[in-house]
């Protein structure tokens, strides 16, 4: 297991991130899981024994009972508190009342107060808004979060799920305020959905931003249970009503062509191809994994093993590809007198 810097903060995450969406498996959530707490505890366990020092839950999931879950498995492991890296989440609905949803700085406040006593922990290390506010002005989202920090309640805090000028717009109000500035960005990515390039990846290269990746198999269409003119596995969460998240099933298919023959080469599952892919770019600083079995944790967690040759990551690369849009193509080709001539190479003498 490897270690990134996380963004530009001090901080060191492992390469993989357990996420605990399938802890709980109440209401809504019980789509992504139903892991009661010995399953969760066993997880938790192999993952620690892996060198994951990063945990990943939101006050939504499970209607609560993931973060419940989540902090009671690491007491009942022994886990130092230091040790570990716990992220959860704000945002989504958790009540009938019209307060009890939003990035609003008495949602955020009562939605910090409650994870951490689901959580049965004194501070949150990374505390996400789930989602963009229309509704509220970002100063009192960034302020909130602001006071929560200086408060010590949480550490470090980050969004999940904006666009890039969103997420610019925040860091230039932060930094204008002398506030904490965010950490990281936590969104979706994959050899299916590499939508993220266009706007916000080069944002975060820019500005130093930690990048999360949460599905990294697209719902498990990149796990290798699925093939072209079948239906999927019975029980499997995308044979279900709930086929999330949106993929173009033609572009699927045409990258699993790819990635079953890397895969058959190395004696590996398409899922490990998938996640080590992402393990190679550069600005991925960690990848959620959510797991329902030891089986598949040990799957995942063996990505981190996998080296991808430069032809096999440049296949995958290809059949991968954005289409082009503008104005992206048009940057591109007016950039193209502007970039740097090549550094000539100083060749040895024999005098030297």
């Amino acid at each position: 297991m490897r270690y990134n810097q996380f963004g530009r903060s001090g901080l060191f995450v492992s390469e993989l991130c357990l996420g605990a969406m399938p802890f709980g498996g109440r209401g809504f959530w019980a789509v992504a899981g139903k892991l009661g707490q010995e399953e969760a505890d066993k997880l938790v366990a192999r993952s620690l024994e892996a060198g994951i020092n990063f945990i990943d839950t939101a006050d939504v999931y499970g209607n609560g009972a993931s973060e419940e879950i989540t902090g009671k498995a690491l007491r009942n492991l022994g886990v130092k508190r230091s040790d570990i890296i716990v992220a959860t989440k704000v945002y989504n609905e958790v009540g009938p009342q019209p307060n009890d949803r939003g990035a609003s700085r008495a949602h955020i406040m009562d939605g910090a107060k409650a994870s951490l006593q689901r959580l049965g922990m004194d501070y949150i290390d990374l505390y996400q808004i789930h989602a963009f506010d229309p509704v509220t002005p970002l100063e009192e989202t960034l302020r909130a979060l602001e006071d929560l920090v200086r408060d010590g309640l949480v550490r470090y805090f980050g969004i999940s799920n904006w666009l890039a000028w969103q997420i610019m717009k925040a860091i230039g109000i932060s930094e204008r305020h002398g506030w904490t500035r965010l950490d990281s960005v936590q969104a979706y990515y994959s050899l299916v959905s590499r939508d993220i390039e266009r706007e916000v990846i080069p944002l975060l290269e820019d500005q130093h931003v930690a990048l999360m990746v949460w599905s990294p198999l697209a719902g498990g269409l990149l796990s290798g249970k699925f093939y072209r003119g079948q239906k999927g596995p019975p029980g499997a969460r995308r044979s279900t009503a709930f086929d999330f998240p949106p993929v173009d099933k033609e572009r699927l298919w045409d990258v699993l062509d790819v990635i079953r023959p890397i895969a058959e080469a190395h004696g590996v599952s398409p899922a490990r191809v998938a996640i080590a892919w992402l393990l190679s770019r550069k600005v991925v600083s960690t990848v959620i994994i959510g797991a329902k079995t030891i089986e598949q944790l040990d799957d995942n967690l063996e990505s981190t093993e996998l080296v991808l040759t430069a032809d096999q990551l440049a296949s995958l690369d290809k059949v991968s590809a954005l289409t082009p849009e503008y104005p992206g193509w048009m940057v591109h080709r007016m950039a193209a007198n502007r970039r740097p001539p090549p550094k000539r190479t100083r060749l040895s003498s024999a005098r030297e």
